[in-house]
């Protein structure tokens, strides 16, 4: 934005020692080191607080994306897959089949319990 080279640093340095003088020129310069410093630290605030603007607008455009391409309702309304079939018949007795009532899955279990119980007592 500013470009400034070595001697157009220098030409300033000068004319700010003829019009301040050789006195004040130390102290002038401190307070417009404070001021730059001040500045700096609230331009980088700014762009800071504009950057996590940006990314929650992104996020939100992602987010409405997502929602128009498939609703959290049908999601919710999907029923449940089952890809992976047990390998034992002890875990087969545990899942209930589709056409299989919760209570028959409830009687087996517990006979299995009851025979767990009888081999660990003896």
């Amino acid at each position: 934005m500013f470009d400034m080279g070595f001697w157009e640093l220098v030409v300033i340095g000068v004319v700010a020692l003829v019009v301040i003088g050789p006195e004040r020129l130390p102290k002038v310069a401190r307070i417009a080191g404070l001021w730059l410093g001040r500045a700096r630290r609230t331009l980088s605030s700014v762009q800071d607080e504009i950057r996590r603007e940006l990314k929650a607008d992104e996020l939100k455009e992602i987010l409405d994306k997502q929602a128009r391409s498939r609703p959290l309702e049908t999601i919710l309304e999907e029923p449940v897959k089952r890809t992976a079939k047990p390998a034992s018949g002890t875990e087969a007795a545990r899942t209930p089949s589709q056409g299989q009532p919760s209570a028959a899955l409830d009687e087996s279990t517990s006979a299995a319990r009851t025979s767990e119980r009888d081999t660990s007592a003896s």
